[in-house]
């Protein structure tokens, strides 16, 4: 309970008793009056000629009756003349709480009486005042708001409704500074997305033009030199081609692909698709380690998509571990997820580039090595199959091995 309720209540408890003094007075001021009577009538009924009046009523009504329909008849009178400045008072409170309520915050009761009337007058202009305040310093607050500067932060009073406003007026500049912000960085990535892409078709698309060009010239010398033109052609058609399939794979994932899930036995899973990759494997001159727990791993996932997932981090450790001669696959159960490894011994990735290689079309020396012939969104299709999945993806590398590490929950 606050210092100003506790004075609030205890002014109410001496106004009681005010009051109570007031009932009071009016009954001995009543009484005066009627002892003035008594002794006025005591006084008059000596007078010859006036007299007569007076001993009737002495006689035939008693002394006492007339005394008591004179206090009954008096009492209100003299209640309302010493309690009028009071009820006074307090209809100009009551007039001025009538003010407040219709949404007057700087309307000032008038009241400097020193007592409790004017301690509860002076209460509620003090609380009005600090409300106005406060509403002033809210609507300030709106006005730069709707000026764009998000940012800015309205005061919060504790244990206060306008404060509990505020608060609500701060939470919804908050959410709506977060979705002007994401909604930017959105705009930046479609930006990106479309620099990213018109790059990486504008590249062997100007080479199939360029050789095509010098076919259709017959700018070549012989029969050979033709085949050589038409091949490297057609060879930068199927990068075409695997650029617009992995970007549309990767559009549809991030589009709120549908999955179609079952209980997959992660174990099984990776095995066969390990055994889809010895031949490839075998003509680089490598070898694909498969190390797995016993015991079924369950997960409950779409199969095709985990399956583009793998692939694409296998194929990516094949593409860049060729100098380390083994890629090794780990699969367990750890705080129960199912965790698989997918590890390589081939040149390090550098420090720099390791927060950024699960972004599409990253332009890291590894991620975009024209050797490899790389489209750039492979790491991240596999990142947001795994997501999809409720499951997270992360990368380390060293000196003496890279590792791609997913976790995916375990199905009970």
């Amino acid at each position: 309970m606050s210092a100003e309720v506790r004075m609030q209540k205890s002014e109410m408890i001496s106004l009681r008793w005010k009051f109570l003094g007031l009932f009071i007075a009016s009954i001995l001021a009543t009484a005066a009056l009627l002892l003035i009577g008594y002794a006025l009538a005591s006084f008059l009924i000596l007078v010859p000629g006036i007299n007569a009046p007076f001993r009737w009523t002495v006689n035939g009504v008693g002394s006492v009756p007339v005394t008591a329909v004179a206090g009954i008849v008096l009492f209100p009178f003299c209640y309302y003349w010493i309690s009028n400045p009071l009820i006074r008072r307090f209809e100009r409170i009551e007039s001025g709480l009538r003010e407040i309520a219709e949404g007057r915050f700087d309307h000032v009761i008038p009241d400097a009486a020193n007592d409790e009337a004017g301690s509860i007058a002076q209460g509620i202009n003090r609380m009005t005042g600090e409300w106005s305040l406060y509403l002033q310093e809210i609507k300030a607050g709106l006005e730069e708001i709707a000026k764009g500067k998000f940012d800015h932060e309205i005061p919060v009073q504790e244990d206060s409704e306008l404060g509990t406003i505020a608060r609500s007026i701060n939470q919804m500049t908050a959410q709506l500074r977060r979705s002007i912000r994401e909604e930017r960085i959105a705009e930046q990535t479609k930006n990106d997305l479309i620099t990213g892409v018109s790059h990486d078709l504008r590249t062997p698309l100007t080479s199939i033009l360029g050789f095509l060009e010098l076919i259709e010239q017959d700018r070549y010398r012989d029969e050979v030199e033709l085949r050589y033109y038409v091949d490297i052609a057609y060879d930068k058609t199927l990068s075409l081609r695997k650029l617009i399939d992995d970007l549309f794979e990767y559009t549809r994932i991030n589009n709120g692909m549908p999955l179609q899930t079952a209980v997959l036995d992660m174990n099984g899973f990776i095995r066969q698709l390990a055994e889809e990759f010895v031949p490839t494997f075998e003509r680089e001159g490598m070898l694909l380690r498969v190390d797995a727990e016993d015991g079924d791993l369950p997960v409950l996932a779409d199969g095709d998509q985990l399956a583009r997932a793998y692939e694409n981090l296998i194929a990516n450790a094949l593409q860049y571990g060729k100098e380390g001669v083994y890629v090794d696959i780990r699969v367990a159960s750890e705080d129960g997820q199912v965790v698989v490894q997918v590890a390589n011994c081939g040149n390090p990735i550098p420090e720099a580039d390791l927060p950024f290689i699960f972004d599409r079309f990253y332009r890291g020396d590894r991620s975009r090595s024209k050797e490899t012939g790389g489209t750039g969104l492979g790491l991240a299709i596999a990142k947001s199959i795994i997501e999809l999945h409720d499951g997270r993806i992360l990368a380390r590398s060293d000196r003496e091995r890279t590792v791609f590490e997913t976790q995916l929950p375990l199905h009970s």
